[in-house]
């Protein structure tokens, strides 16, 4: 597993995530701006919201921020390491190890068990099959699902299936959680539930960015971002 190296006494650590100067263009005539400019820092143990419209960008930024997509210039920091040079292959490796995700449409594997889903988060890492086991019972422990760990995701609330997603993003102890409108598929006291959860693992210690087009999540941040037509047009604590 690769080491993060010691930050020097006296040092600042670096900020878990760094965007500097990202834009994102796709083909077209003319080329279309997904993202411009855009440069923001998140540091170990916030809880960030990313809000804005549909079309502001929110997405291409959760893809760009997650090395799941290149920016077509600036730079994506990743715990300080500089993901413009790395292979694919390395890429990879950064979001097996330093990153998880959650999505709004789950993306559980219905023949398999809450469990195994959660373990698979473990797969690039490689390991025994005993140990990824282990830590995912210590994941879905954590959501607060283990008396569903048998149970497959046709047996589960949409909140259960939701929570199993989360376990899946925590099973490696990721130094960032990255959430795509992680309550658009539930109803209001589910959702409200979610944030709680989110909340409470961001208490633990977890760095949490979600991205969203709903003011009221945006609001149970504890910093929130907005971005439209692709820049951050502010950046704001919200209080909470």
């Amino acid at each position: 597993m690769t080491q993060t190296a010691p930050v020097p006494r006296g040092q600042a650590a670096p900020p878990v995530l760094e965007l500097a100067g990202v834009v994102k263009e796709y083909p077209g005539d003319p080329p279309v701006t997904a993202l411009a400019g855009v440069s923001l820092r998140v540091g170990q143990g916030e809880l960030v919201a990313i809000v804005g419209p549909s079309g502001s960008g929110k997405s291409t930024l959760l893809h760009v921020m997650g090395t799941l997509e290149r920016p077509t210039s600036g730079a994506v920091r990743i715990a300080g390491q500089d993901t413009s040079a790395m292979s694919d292959t390395q890429l990879s490796g950064v979001r097996a190890r330093r990153l998880g995700f959650v999505f709004q449409q789950f993306f559980l594997l219905d023949g398999m068990s809450v469990l195994d889903n959660v373990a698979n988060g473990l797969l690039y890492r490689g390991g025994r099959a005993s140990e990824r086991r282990r830590l995912a019972e210590a994941a879905i422990e954590r959501v607060g699902l283990s008396h569903r760990a048998g149970h497959r995701p046709n047996q589960l609330s949409g909140g259960e299936q939701q929570r199993t997603a989360i376990a899946r993003a925590l099973v490696g102890r990721p130094a960032l959680v990255m959430a795509d409108e992680p309550t658009g598929n539930l109803d209001t006291a589910t959702g409200a539930s979610l944030l709680d959860l989110l909340r409470e693992l961001h208490r633990d210690g977890t760095t949490i960015v979600v991205i969203t087009h709903d003011h009221d999540v945006a609001a149970a941040m504890e910093r929130r971002i907005e971005i439209r037509d692709g820049r951050i047009i502010r950046d704001t604590p919200t209080g909470t």
